[in-house]
């Protein structure tokens, strides 16, 4: 029996704290004008992708105690930004980056809860824990957890936060669509919880979202991250976008999920992804070379080895030989606010690997560099781009791929005209929405259905607003 052709998912991840954006460009832009936004939301939409990504940055990044001058300075909050782009979209999905290491499961659960509403059921939350206490001196907590404690808090605050946006069911919250009256038992918003990192109760003021809960994305690749996406997670972003890295990353993951009662189709997996369009394959590949070239001068690829090195190697050429000195052992110093930094768990083997891959290849510093961090996961002609991923997709590299371009905020525009209609007439992706939510994108199942229209099939069950002098439930101001 052939194995059915899959459907691919496509998304778009507005650059925020970034390597990739070609900032020399004369078409680059702002990435604080909402109308950039709102341009790159649009062609994502247009084009019929799932949804939008946000990365969410809690502090500057530093490097050498100075603000990385190669970065974007700047990130509008995630939640101002997915709102209001909630009014200038209809069908596209909303997804943000909210850490769960600084904030608290009651406020994250109304924040959601709240665009689930006001965007008709296109949120989607990005789980992720905060790693270092650079980022943590910004909050009153401070400090920061060891890596299993992290994980251990998360799950916990996941499991808290969907407590609470479940807290809101069925005929608890029925009401006379006449009067807005009550029609149950006033248990609507209940909530108490009691654990480990969380205890907290009360009532829970925002009612059951279109999607019944927003969709959950997870991004870590360590052990832990990896059970906790097969745990509870809709949807995991993955750093793996080359075919063997993909498919054994595709296959650990899913196969983790029946520990937990899981199918398959209930995780998708959606790596990010640099693409460089031309006519032909010759002049993609000459363009992504002068891209990789625009995206790592000199100084760029100085910095970026610091971040493995641990130590100050601003007297060495970008175009000579790397250093024969090994990297400093201990926590990084030099750069700070980093998730790069993390990647390298063994910055000696990663030394040695990359001294030896310079060797072998006559790479300078800056040669290395654009070899290891900044090739482009599609470089070719549309068809040469469409053909690739679909093979990838069929693989089992992915389920799809969140698409990051190098302009903003018009690089998503030749991707949206050129290959989108290839994929379309391969029959592998969407001509138009067949849903409204973004549950319904991806192929996700509904969370369970209120009790209340599982008694009564014909029921049409929506949260209703109720009026506060008919509310039993106390308000708190």
């Amino acid at each position: 029996m052939s194995k059915p052709i899959k459907q691919i998912h496509l998304a778009a991840h507005f650059p925020g704290v970034n390597n990739t954006t070609v900032w020399s460009d004369p078409a680059a832009g702002s990435h604080i004008d909402f109308s950039s936004f709102v341009h790159f939301a649009r062609t994502a939409e247009r084009a019929k992708f799932d949804f939008l990504f946000l990365a969410e940055g809690l502090r500057l990044r530093e490097q050498g105690g100075k603000i990385y001058d190669l970065d974007v300075v700047g990130r509008p909050d995630t939640f101002t930004v997915l709102a209001a782009l909630a009014a200038v979209t209809d069908r596209l999905g909303l997804t943000g980056t909210i850490s769960a290491t600084f904030n608290e499961p009651y406020e994250v659960a109304r924040q959601f809860a709240s665009l689930d509403h006001l965007s008709g059921g296109r949120a989607a939350w990005n789980v992720v824990t905060s790693w270092d206490a650079f980022t943590g001196e910004n909050f009153r907590r401070g400090g920061f957890l060891p890596e299993e404690e992290r994980y251990s808090r998360a799950k916990e605050f996941l499991a808290t936060t969907i407590e609470l946006l479940e807290s809101w069911q069925g005929d608890e919250i029925l009401a006379d669509r006449a009067t807005g009256t009550f029609l149950g038992d006033a248990r609507a918003g209940a909530f108490a919880h009691r654990g480990q990192h969380f205890d907290i109760q009360g009532r829970f003021n925002v009612p059951r979202s279109p999607q019944g809960r927003p969709v959950i994305f997870q991004a870590g690749d360590s052990e832990e991250g990896r059970e906790f996406a097969a745990a509870g997670a809709d949807a995991v972003f993955s750093r793996y976008a080359t075919l063997a890295e993909g498919q054994a990353f595709y296959a650990d993951v899913k196969n983790r999920l029946a520990t937990y009662g899981r199918g398959h189709e209930d995780l998708l997996i959606l790596p990010a992804a640099t693409f460089v369009l031309g006519d032909t394959d010759a002049e993609a590949a000459e363009l992504a070379h002068e891209v990789r070239r625009s995206q790592v001068s000199g100084a760029t690829a100085i910095k970026q080895l610091e971040w493995v090195w641990n130590r100050d190697l601003s007297s060495y050429d970008p175009d000579g030989p790397l250093p024969d000195v090994d990297p400093l052992p201990g926590e990084n110093t030099v750069a700070r606010g980093r998730a790069q930094v993390r990647m390298y768990r063994d910055p000696r083997t990663t030394a040695r690997q990359w001294r030896e891959l310079a060797a072998a290849n006559n790479w300078s510093i800056r040669d290395l560099v654009i070899h290891t961090g900044n090739r482009q996961t599609f470089v070719g002609s549309p068809d040469t781009v469409a053909a690739t991923i679909d093979d990838f997709v069929q693989a089992d590299v992915s389920d799809g791929f969140i698409l990051v371009p190098h302009l903003t905020p018009g690089g998503l525009d030749g991707f949206a005209d050129r290959v989108v209609p290839l994929l379309q007439e391969r029959g592998v992706f969407r001509t138009e929405y067949e849903g409204t939510t973004l549950r319904d994108h991806l192929g996700l199942t509904h969370p369970d259905t209120p009790r209340a229209v599982r008694a009564d099939p014909s029921a049409q069950w929506r949260p209703v607003a109720v009026r506060q002098d008919t509310d039993p439930v106390p308000t708190d101001h």
